[in-house]
């Protein structure tokens, strides 16, 4: 199958397809004799995987890792457990800071008259003025 192909029963961009090869999650296809890109059916069992853990958040990094473990036999499932885990607690970690950002810019709303007048927290303390 081409590029457009596996686009289409993958429902990622050729781009993203070459991105991937590029990254190593997914096989460097095979070129037909007119220098297109030819994929198979693990192609696109690969491509829906990663897809997936993108969806979930995971980095390129543990994708290739979880990768490897998909296709081992013999893997501990404790090993993908634990990747999981690691992700969980980064997701965890980023959504205290969300949560703070929310406080913070929350305040600052607060603080703003959203009227007629120039001054402005907000703007103050993007700039700066309120630091100390």
């Amino acid at each position: 199958m081409t590029i457009g192909q596996l686009s289409r029963a993958c429902g990622v961009t050729a781009k993203t397809i070459r991105y991937y090869e590029e990254a190593g999650l997914i096989a460097s296809a095979r070129r037909r004799a007119n220098g297109y890109r030819d994929y198979g059916p693990r192609d696109v069992d690969t491509l829906r995987f990663v897809r997936r853990a993108r969806r979930l958040g995971f980095p390129l990094e543990d994708i290739s890792a979880l990768l490897a473990l998909w296709s081992d036999r013999r893997r501990a499932s404790a090993d993908v457990r634990a990747l999981a885990l690691n992700h969980l607690a980064e997701i965890d970690r980023r959504i205290a800071e969300m949560k703070t950002m929310r406080k913070a810019l929350h305040h600052l709303i607060e603080r703003c008259h959203g009227d007629d007048r120039p001054d402005c927290p907000i703007l103050d303390q993007l700039a700066g003025e309120d630091d100390e």
